[in-house]
């Protein structure tokens, strides 16, 4: 690994053709995405008047998050890029049709428009993890998926204020057409991809059985199990810190919207984040590199009780620096040492476990911050959170170096990647490395996404 690598991914991943052009598509439909994720709640709230129906909003979209392993069965059945391309045009053709809503009677249409929209998102992110894994250098990944937080973390900071100086001229219809757009524009980048796909053969069992399979993979890999939980136990704590929000600004004597200020900078955090995950990944591996960044997370939150601006500030910039990456480091080891044909379904499966938490978590954080002081919460918050950490990573200490041991690898409890794209056994040999599926040149520089 050489210190240029590690200073200077970005160059490394966009030489990469099919990398440069995924993240274009993560760019384009992001920024679609995230405008119309502030103004669908604006707009029922408009149309209604009630907060909870403008709530049902983003339930709706987060809901199909639970049928995960069932749904990431279809990205084991097809193709991965025309299935990239379908789910993109799929809310594109949905979208115009919300033109008609126009008086609270067809609100209904726009919580059912979400939710096809949310489902097509997890099909969307089974086959992205999939496909990514297979049109992308696998010494790339870990650069690349830290990249793709970066991307999306922008948009969510740049896209809310043009949606909302879009839904001030043109109204909801008008976000909507401009998040169609971004699909069909996105389908095109995902349509330019090389990458060469055999069929997948006719499944051997039942759907429940793939859809089992998905699990008992990801279970059944200590390491993998204990990223995914570590991932899952971050977002369970950080859906509590969220809820919190507005008693933490409530207690700096500032208005409502001051909450904007501390995304801002959170958002700030995790762009950062994602612009050194890859060579934070190959330092300290998988497992360390997700419970250092959670444990940075867990003592932001408990810091933010400190009733300060200076200090919220700050502690949500870092709170985002450390918040993404038990994500990225769970997600780039699902694409590495899982098996093509598993892929999609694993895939689904972490996502479900990684994202559902998050919801419990808001639930958990709405009834308490009813009950206590956030003062006292946030560090109790803090403490149990990295309580839980220490005790996955001893954990998982004991569990990996039992496989390693199985396995004859010395190393099980870091990344495997530790030269910069080397696998360990057990890691995912159901097809060609992706220098042998692409068509596209690369570069032989190679430096490996809420």
């Amino acid at each position: 690994m050489t210190s240029k690598r590690s200073r200077s991914p970005l160059p490394h991943v966009l030489r990469d053709r099919n990398a440069g052009i995924y993240l274009t598509g993560v760019v384009v439909s992001g920024f679609g995405t995230a405008a119309l994720w502030l103004a669908a709640g604006v707009w029922v709230k408009d149309l209604t008047g009630s907060d909870g129906l403008a709530a049902l909003c983003q339930l709706a979209m987060w809901a199909p998050v639970l049928a995960g392993p069932a749904l990431g069965t279809l990205a084991d059945r097809v193709r991965r890029r025309p299935l990239l391309i379908g789910v993109s045009l799929l809310p594109a053709a949905l979208l115009p049709a919300l033109s008609a809503v126009g008086s609270a009677d067809r609100v209904w249409l726009v919580l059912a428009v979400l939710f096809v929209y949310g489902t097509a998102g997890v099909v969307h992110d089974a086959a992205e993890s999939a496909l990514v894994a297979s049109a992308v250098d696998a010494r790339l990944l870990g650069d690349f998926n830290g990249l793709r937080m970066t991307a999306t973390e922008s948009m969510k900071l740049l896209a809310p204020l043009a949606g909302a100086g879009l839904y001030a001229a043109y109204g909801g219809p008008g976000v909507a057409l401009l998040d169609a757009l971004t699909f069909v524009l996105a389908a095109g980048v995902y349509a330019a991809l090389r990458v060469r796909e055999e069929k997948p053969p006719p499944p051997a069992s039942g759907w429940r059985t793939r859809t089992a399979e998905g699990a008992r993979y990801l279970w059944g890999r200590p390491r993998l199990r204990l990223l995914v939980l570590a991932g899952g136990a971050t977002m369970l704590c950080s859906g509590i810190n969220g809820a919190l929000v507005y008693a933490v600004v409530d207690g700096l004597g500032r208005s409502p919207a001051y909450a904007g200020v501390l995304a801002a900078a959170q958002g700030a955090g995790t762009v950062a984040a994602g612009l050194v995950a890859g060579p934070a990944l190959r330092r300290l591996g998988a497992v360390r590199f997700a419970v250092y960044g959670s444990a940075l997370a867990a003592v932001a939150a408990a810091l933010r009780a400190v009733p300060s601006d200076a200090v919220a500030v700050v502690c949500s910039a870092v709170y985002g620096v450390g918040l993404p990456c038990a994500l990225i480091a769970a997600m780039t080891a699902v694409q590495r040492e899982t098996p093509g044909p598993l892929l999609g379904r694993v895939a689904a499966t972490a996502n479900t476990l990684l994202f559902a938490p998050t919801v419990a978590g808001l639930a958990v954080g709405a009834g308490l911050v009813e009950l206590a002081d956030h003062r006292l919460v946030l560090p109790a918050l803090g403490t149990v959170w990295l309580t839980a950490l220490a005790v996955l990573a001893r954990r998982g200490r004991e569990a990996c170096g039992v496989a390693a041991n199985r396995e004859g690898d010395e190393d099980g409890y870091r990344s495997g990647d530790e030269d910069g794209g080397q696998t360990q056994p057990g890691t995912r040999t159901a097809h060609p490395p992706a220098s042998a599926d692409r068509t596209a040149d690369r570069s032989a520089s190679d430096a490996s996404p809420a």
